[in-house]
């Protein structure tokens, strides 16, 4: 059914790819990711008028993020096994639901204490959205096919994460609780989920005990690694990118806050161009070569990033991180999902997003201790040393036994 057309027919690989971006399965996942990156992304923006509005310190409003993402740490792994039970719409259309109603509740919050429950709520909804969207990804594609429709998925993704901050943005601009309302975009996704969408039919498990030591024996040898490495690729993006590079711009050049959001929206542009190119780029040249130039592009950037002299010789190594993202992060996505059978897959994707999640919440802290010890150039130098491990775990535990 997934036969591939010859590396020499450039024509049938483009109506290949064509098929797949048509996918009407493909388009109701791509909106699903869209919905994952909302959260966060379009509330950023209106933190400081939040914080103003509402008379919070800015420390306090930081725990509008926090309260979030902490449910996504703490529950995956309980939706992933409820998805691999019950199937990936029971849990996906409810969840969906759930941030829609938590968006309505957080514009109607009258002081910070009840936005906080609200916020909690909605994050409870947005928990299993990115683990199950590339769980379905892996149920639905094979192969070359499955690297491609994840390439795509990363690129609809870096056009969320460019586009929420502007969109929420302008509607902080109008009332500090507008951009809440962004969450009931999720309701004509949930429609989609539920009519459109075709999820495999899962093999009944014995029993809950064979199903556990089942995704138990899945976390060994080459899978941890690459559940390892998606971690440690979440600490330099987080940690070094997100944190601390603002902070590089405005001491270094006294960037303003709009020049220090047009350099990182560079990153999200060449995120997005990479990863569309994924399937082409893994069909030609293998896996292994994309990994191993991602982890050299992550290498490069970071060092690079300690000489530059100016803001517009910042968008280089802005860039080249991007592009490391656009490779890497789908090709360790493709190939987690790859590593085990369907019937534990949702499980192992959101022990995957648990990890994400753990990165995301060391990388912060890591670089923070690294800026204390030597300040941001140490940071710069704790991220290359990131990137070089990266480089070692590309060039032996990540690296498939035989071409892809």
């Amino acid at each position: 059914m997934n036969a591939q057309p010859p590396q020499g027919s450039p024509p049938s690989r483009r109506l290949e790819e064509s098929s797949i971006r048509a996918d009407r399965n493909l388009l109701t996942i791509f909106g699903v990711t869209l919905i994952a990156v909302l959260g966060v992304a379009s509330i950023a923006p209106a933190l400081p008028t939040i914080a103003r509005e509402l008379d919070v310190s800015a420390q306090r409003v930081g725990l509008l993020i926090t309260v979030f993402t902490f449910p996504g740490a703490l529950l995956a792994p309980l939706f992933g096994l409820l998805a691999d039970r019950f199937g990936r719409k029971v849990v996906l259309a409810p969840a969906l639901l759930l941030f829609a109603v938590g968006g309505v509740a957080c514009t109607l919050a009258p002081d910070f204490r009840w936005l906080l429950i609200a916020r909690f709520v909605q994050g409870i909804g947005a928990a299993p959205l990115g683990s199950i969207n590339v769980t379905l990804i892996g149920d639905l594609y094979e192969g070359r096919r499955r690297m491609t429709a994840m390439g795509y998925n990363a690129s609809v993704l870096s056009v969320g994460t460019a586009s929420y901050p502007l969109l929420g943005g302008a509607l902080a601009a109008l009332a500090w609780n507008a951009p809440f309302l962004l969450a009931l975009a999720s309701l004509p996704v949930v429609a989609s989920v539920i009519w459109v969408l075709r999820s495999p039919r899962l093999v009944d498990q014995a029993d809950l005990g064979s199903y556990a030591a089942d995704v138990l024996r899945s976390f060994r040898g080459r899978l941890i690694a690459l559940v390892l490495a998606s971690m440690l690729t979440f600490i330099m993006l987080y940690g070094v990118i997100l944190t601390y590079l603002p902070f590089l711009m405005s001491s270094r050049f006294g960037s303003s806050t709009a020049m220090i959001g047009a350099v990182l929206s560079t990153m999200s542009v060449t995120t997005g161009v990479m990863s569309s190119q994924l399937g082409r780029l893994t069909l030609r040249f293998g896996v292994n070569w994309v990994l191993m130039v991602a982890t050299m592009l992550y290498l490069v950037s970071l060092l690079g990033m300690m000489l530059v002299n100016s803001v517009l010789s910042m968008l280089l190594p802005v860039a080249l991180f991007g592009m490391a993202n656009g490779l890497n992060i789908p090709t360790l996505q493709t190939l987690i999902a790859g590593e085990v059978r369907r019937e534990v897959r949702a499980a192992v994707m959101s022990v995957n997003a648990t990890a994400l999640r753990l990165g995301q919440t060391l990388g912060p802290l890591v670089m923070g201790w690294a800026y204390l010890w030597g300040g941001l150039r140490a940071v710069l130098i704790s991220g290359a040393a990131c990137a070089c491990l990266l480089l070692i775990m590309a060039a032996t535990w990540l690296k498939e036994p035989s071409a892809s």
